[in-house]
């Protein structure tokens, strides 16, 4: 998922970027049409550029859950790859602004399919010990991607002749090459092998993973559960069963809440943000790179940590942080730009603290609703479901991110500095929702999961002993079976 965060945010300040594709926008933001700097880049057409790879990317996540469930997760990082590719090649030679929408919402197809597959491929090959740590790769992907792309976009924009647009733009060809080429010699997973009838396959392919011949007990429980979920004939109507309400409910608010916490507003709009707060074109640019080398430093935390402090731990603490800082950029923004949006001379010392705050900010939601929103959402749900549910984590996230990104300027138009009070209130509903909906399931195999439910103060009225009668099994590590809770 490193090709994601290699799209976001820098191209939407460059100068003939916005000459060329956005000229209004461009009217306003150079010939000083507009002193509100609150509106300065307040454009439709300029979002919707933006916004349409995550709509692309929830109507593909709907196809990619039956192409996951049928063909493997492999072959659904595939075609995601070879989806963004052509893409980023509509993007690079782009002539109007057609061709950057078009091509940004195959960029959202390639999206849609990566987001269903990488998830549920790393929480099925890793062994629940260290189950947290390396799907939290999957963010530390896209924290990558964003960082190097900002660095990129910050020399980009210093090419003579205002074409390094294109070279950013296009540049997302190189990591869609590296999933398109990476995915062609990945194993798929002995679960999805196992569920689409590889059976013996499945058996050498397990060996080869384990590195052992004896993996019988581990390989029986494997088609156990296989077999256990070919008896559920619609997963998507199943969803609605009362026993898995908490999976339900879980899969549609995590990602709900994730969007609503902001960081979207940051990263992909962090140098519209940082130019509108005083600096310059360069200055903004290599702000975001700050940005971004504090979002990869706090995954690296978040690595670190999530098996052993737990989800719970990081997702309050992070949820703390984050709301501290939304109040002190809220109120700097609001005494310097008031009202009107016009703030006059801006002091250096203002801006750094801004800048300050909103790098505290960004490391408070990396090691915590960053990579959280994707690492619990796809190790909760049973193999019946798991498909359906990840569709529906999937698309209720790129939903929230179209919406925010299409209202995003919009809103801070009219709601100035209110808008980071606005994601802040959501910022207090969320971390309530942890506190006392979401159970810890650190250490606990995905095929146990539902251990966690039936103990929980509220969950267990909807998950009971007969729902699960033949417990539960998981991959573990070396062929020795699975852990029972």
């Amino acid at each position: 998922m490193f090709f994601l965060g290699f799209l976001t945010g820098g191209v939407t300040t460059m100068t003939p970027f916005l000459r060329k594709f956005f000229r209004k926008v461009w009217e306003k933001k150079e010939a000083d049409k507009s002193s509100n700097q609150y509106c300065q880049y307040d454009s439709q057409t300029l979002t919707m550029f933006t916004s349409s790879l995550y709509l692309a990317a929830l109507l593909s996540s709907l196809v990619a859950s039956i192409v996951t469930r049928k063909f493997g997760r492999k072959l659904s990082m595939l075609v995601g790859g070879l989806l963004f590719f052509a893409g980023a090649l509509i993007n690079g030679f782009a002539k109007a602004v057609w061709m950057l929408i078009v091509g940004r919402m195959l960029l959202g197809f390639g999206i849609g399919f990566a987001n269903q597959s990488v998830p549920l491929y790393l929480s099925e090959m890793a062994p629940y010990r260290y189950r947290g740590a390396l799907n939290i790769g999957f963010q530390l992907s896209i924290t990558v991607g964003i960082l190097i792309a900002n660095v990129l976009n910050y020399f980009f924009a210093k090419i003579k002749g205002g074409w390094g647009w294109r070279l950013s733009l296009g540049g997302a060809m190189v990591p869609a090459l590296i999933i398109t080429v990476g995915s062609l010699g990945l194993p798929d997973t002995p679960n999805s092998m196992i569920e689409r009838g590889q059976t013996e396959e499945a058996r050498e392919k397990l060996k080869k993973i384990r590195g052992v011949d004896d993996v019988d007990e581990e390989f029986r429980d494997l088609v156990a559960a296989s077999d256990a979920s070919k008896l559920v004939e619609h997963p998507w109507r199943n969803l609605l069963q009362r026993k898995y309400r908490p999976h339900l409910t879980m899969a549609i608010l995590i990602p709900f809440f994730q969007q609503l916490t902001g960081i979207n507003v940051i990263m992909f709009y962090a140098p519209v943000l940082f130019n509108t707060i005083g600096f310059g074109d360069d200055a903004s640019l290599m702000s975001a790179v700050i940005t971004g080398v504090v979002n990869v430093g706090a995954t690296l935390v978040s690595i670190y940590g999530v098996d052993k402090w737990g989800r719970r731990f990081l997702f309050l603490e992070g949820g703390v942080q984050m709301l501290i800082c939304q109040a002190v950029v809220a109120a700097c923004i609001g005494a310097k730009f008031g009202i009107n949006g016009n703030p006059g001379d801006l002091p250096k010392w203002y801006a750094i603290v801004v800048v300050l705050f909103i790098c505290i900010y960004v490391a408070g939601f990396a090691w915590s609703w960053g990579p959280l929103g994707w690492l619990v959402p796809s190790e909760i749900f049973p193999l019946e479901i798991r498909s359906a549910a990840q569709s529906i984590n999937v698309s209720v996230n790129m939903l929230f991110t179209f919406v925010v990104a299409q209202v995003f300027l919009t809103m801070l138009c009219h709601l100035k500095f209110g808008l980071f009070l606005f994601f802040a209130f959501f910022v207090v509903l969320m971390s309530i929702f942890v506190y006392y909906f979401l159970p810890e399931t650190k250490g606990i195999p995905i095929e146990e999961m539902h251990q966690v439910w039936k103990s929980h103060w509220y969950w267990s009225r909807f998950v009971k002993d007969f729902d699960y009668p033949n417990g539960g099994m998981e991959m573990s590590k070396g062929g020795q079976g699975p852990k029972n809770v």
